[in-house]
């Protein structure tokens, strides 16, 4: 007899960025009810960072904090129980979500999207991250972003070839559920923490690599890696669809900070806030004339492309710590 089981009353959170998605899905289902771009900016999300290592085949540009550290954050802030297990045996990784599924407890996942099988873009990224919701003998189902599907299938072999793999971001068949345990928050107050939070460690990386600093390091160095590059093409069309299309929302996640910014305004109507999103709808712009040029290096393989991109650069670091400066100053109410 085959078995299905499948939480009846589960609802599927729409987003477009995966870690925010898979959150969402769980706090939707815990009663609470936020939109993406809150759930981005009470995740403390924003952040930068330019990493380039010898194993990997060109530089990679990221626009938020490191993985894991988003959902850590919101359950923080909103005083909900985050509950994470991690195993090296696979075995084990399947009766860890099997045993929440048949509880009713939807569960996020984090895995490399290379195996899935619905996934349209067909490269190897260990931090990605689903809802599951359901299973039955041949099957996974999931909740992913709108560009992969949303309301999505994946075969059991797939599911456990994705958790189980190695590499850049990737951990140990990592799940995670959100328990709300009744204890209470004040939005107001948690919306002007998590801001200073996350603009005070924006502001204050621990390498040069990382935040502003990170963003005026890239204007040099993106110059470096045109002209090294086995693979212009392939690096800069890349690096530019993976700036507005890989789950970011565009702008490298700035369009979903802009919006978070906007929504903040319209609850506590604090100036400062106002300023910060008008900022951040201007930064938001530039980010994605940067990656605009970068489809131009890519496609025309001329350097003037790349020395545009690189003054613009310069420019967003300088808007970018201003921004961020004053938001960090913000008063509690």
């Amino acid at each position: 007899m085959s078995e299905k089981v499948v939480i009846e009353d589960f609802k599927p959170f729409v987003g477009v960025s995966c870690e925010p998605t898979a959150t969402g899905c769980l706090l939707k289902h815990i009663g609470i009810e936020l939109s993406e771009p809150m759930i981005f900016g009470l995740g403390e999300g924003l952040g930068y960072i330019f990493w380039n290592m010898k194993t990997m085949n060109f530089p990679f540009l990221g626009g938020r904090i490191k993985q894991d550290l988003l959902t850590e954050n919101i359950a923080r802030n909103l005083n909900l129980r985050l509950e994470v297990r991690e195993t090296s045996s696979a075995k084990k990784a399947w009766n860890n979500v099997k045993t929440s599924i048949d509880a009713g407890i939807p569960v996020g996942v984090k895995l490399d999207s290379y195996y899935l099988d619905y996934f349209s873009d067909k490269f190897h990224f260990a931090g990605h991250y689903v809802a599951m919701y359901g299973y039955d003998d041949e099957s996974v189902y999931l909740i992913d972003t709108q560009k992969q599907g949303g309301k999505v299938k994946t075969s059991l072999e797939s599911f456990e070839a994705a958790r189980n793999a190695k590499g850049p971001m990737s951990s140990r068949n990592l799940s995670f559920m959100i328990h709300n345990d009744g204890k209470d928050y004040n939005l107001q107050n948690v919306i002007i923490k998590a801001i200073r939070d996350n603009a005070s460690d924006y502001l204050n990386p621990p390498i040069k690599n990382i935040g502003c600093k990170g963003i005026l390091k890239t204007s040099v160095e993106v110059k470096k890696w045109f002209k090294s590059s086995k693979d212009v093409k392939n690096d800069f069309k890349t690096t530019a669809m993976l700036m507005e299309d890989a789950g970011t929302g565009g702008a490298l996640f700035r369009n979903l900070y802009k919006d978070f910014l906007k929504e903040c305004y319209e609850i506590l109507l604090i100036k400062e806030l106002r300023e910060a999103y008008l900022a951040f709808e201007e930064i938001a712009t530039l980010w994605t004339r940067v990656s605009t040029l970068f489809d131009c290096a890519g496609e025309t393989e001329e350097i003037g492309c790349i020395n545009d991109a690189s003054e613009i650069l310069v420019d967003l670091s300088e808007k970018e710590r201003r921004a961020m400066e004053g938001l960090s100053r913000l008063k509690t109410r």
